[in-house]
């Protein structure tokens, strides 16, 4: 256990009173040793609270019931170390709504050949008993994640990590709350959804707030507090000379300082994690959001443009299912395309709000003309996004359900410099090839919005959507467009029956 104490996991070991007080005190201490490997482990960055050896169907219910009603308790691990019958299980799992991990396991690495006897085989049969657990999950259809593995095994905690990071992030969605400046951009298709499906599939309330409120917090900033945040922009970041205190546009940082101080004081005393801002609509703000923008997705808000709630949603959640890895995570849209045979990448950008968690080096602020939104030109951090490897998610309202789109990619540095471009940027090659990942993302009609992750991977995004049951269309090295696309038709057949008629 490494990041948090307020986020818990629960370990859960079944059995049977048919073994006897001496077998199930032997199966209690060794699950505690699993427990306790498991809480060291570096990849699992929660603790993990050992419960006792659950022997019957009402102590399971009650366990279930009090994981749901504990908000400190992001999911569970269930192992199965002697045999329990299933159908012991069947209350308590019907009743369980936390993500579950299924941990297919036993206490020994190696088997000791030369001393087994039936003694040995009656206290470690994990690997029948498992298989008995495995099967009442599956005849339920309790949505779970199975690691298979020796909790010595890098492979097997690694994997933990990632399921334990996505309980994370649905943690983070179910209690979540934003708040939308303005409406969307106008006659825009893709930013539109369905905010009362959204609260009821992923727990998150969002509502809509005049502009004009959000800019009396704005106004009302003191003047010290603005001074200071100026004075901290100049320690961390590379300030252009025009901004500088003495400079001839000193006074747009100071302006840029209120919006984000005015920002955080409305979110902060409002419990938002997330928010969108629209250009369309600003009301007295004498600029566009930006630089503050930057620095609150920094420090883990989500944020979406022109009114993209359902991004500014994912961007929050991804936020909290990456906290503590190397990399970062961000608001981001796929701009415009090198098409070069051989070279072929994805220059994305946005006018402003790029978080600068991906950024190689020290951000530089700048401030330039913005062609739209008719205000003055607002500041804004410029950088180039560090390479490595990265996923690209977006999420869409398909009408009878929502959709995650992603693709697995190669952020990569820009193959020149861009001088006279005045935005943070990301360059990046996709998989299995631009072409294909351009046409699979159409036909799955993923947005143009995005959140890019070089912290998470393909596997964090499965883990995430198999809990908040959401359909997840993965565009990787192995994709295929035919099969993509038969992929999408059986998935639309699979979402409508499983949601009744």
């Amino acid at each position: 256990m490494t990041q948090s104490t307020t986020r818990t996991i629960w370990f859960l070991t079944g059995s049977q009173n048919l073994y006897g007080d001496d077998v199930l005190a032997q199966v209690a201490d060794q699950s505690q040793a699993i427990a306790r490997a498991l809480d060291a482990s570096d990849e699992i960055p929660f603790e993990v609270v050992w419960k006792p050896v659950l022997k019957d169907s009402a102590s399971i219910r009650r366990l279930m019931l009090e994981a749901n009603a504990d908000d400190s308790v992001i999911g569970l691990i269930a192992w199965m170390h002697t045999f329990s019958p299933a159908k012991m299980w069947i209350s308590g799992l019907d009743a369980l709504d936390k993500p579950l991990l299924h941990l297919h396991t036993q206490a020994n690495e190696a088997l000791p050949w030369a001393s087994i006897d039936m003694d040995f085989m009656n206290l470690n049969q994990a690997a029948h008993g498992d298989r008995e657990f495995g099967y009442i999950q599956t005849r339920l259809g309790v949505p779970r994640k199975t690691v298979a593995g020796h909790v010595s095994s890098p492979r097997t905690t690694q994997k933990v990590g990632v399921w334990a990071r996505a309980a994370a992030g649905r943690h983070a969605v179910r209690t979540l709350r934003l708040a939308r400046f303005g409406d969307n951009m106008r006659n825009v298709a893709v930013t539109e959804g369905d905010k009362v499906e959204a609260e009821l599939k992923f727990g998150v309330s969002v509502n809509t707030y005049g502009v004009n409120e959000l800019v009396e917090v704005v106004d009302a900033i003191d003047d010290a507090a603005i001074t200071d945040l100026v004075t901290e922009y100049a320690d961390l970041y590379d300030v252009a000379e025009e901004l500088r205190a003495g400079g001839d546009r000193h006074d747009s940082l100071r302006y840029g300082a209120r919006i984000e101080l005015g920002l955080r004081t409305f979110l902060t005393e409002g419990g938002f994690g997330a928010f969108t801002t629209n250009f369309e609509d600003l009301g007295g703000l004498r600029q566009l959001p930006g630089l503050g923008v930057q620095r609150l997705m920094a420090d883990g808000y989500g944020f979406g443009g022109e009114g993209d709630w359902k991004t500014s949603v994912l961007l929050h959640t991804l936020k909290a299912t990456a906290a503590g890895l190397p990399g970062g995570t961000s608001f981001m849209e796929d701009y415009t395309y090198h098409l070069v045979p051989g070279q072929e990448v994805i220059l994305g950008a946005h006018m402003l709000e790029v978080c600068p968690s991906i950024a190689v080096g020290k951000p530089r602020i700048e401030i330039h003309p913005l062609g739209i939104g008719d205000r003055e030109d607002p500041v804004r951090m410029v950088f180039d996004a560090a390479p490595g490897e990265a996923v690209t998610i977006g999420i869409a309202d398909m009408g009878d359900r929502f959709r995650f789109v992603a693709n697995q990619v190669e952020v990569v540095a820009p193959q020149e410099a861009l001088p006279k471009l005045p935005v943070a940027r990301a360059v990046w090659k996709p998989q299995p090839d631009l072409a294909t990942s351009a046409e699979a993302w159409l036909t799955a009609g993923g947005p143009h919005h995005t959140v890019l992750s070089t912290a998470l991977t393909g596997e964090h995004l499965g883990d995430l959507a198999d809990m908040l049951q959401t359909e997840l269309a993965l565009i990787d090295a192995s994709t295929d467009l035919r099969s993509f696309t038969r992929e999408l038709r059986w998935n639309q057949a699979y979402y409508r029956l499983a949601q009744g008629f």
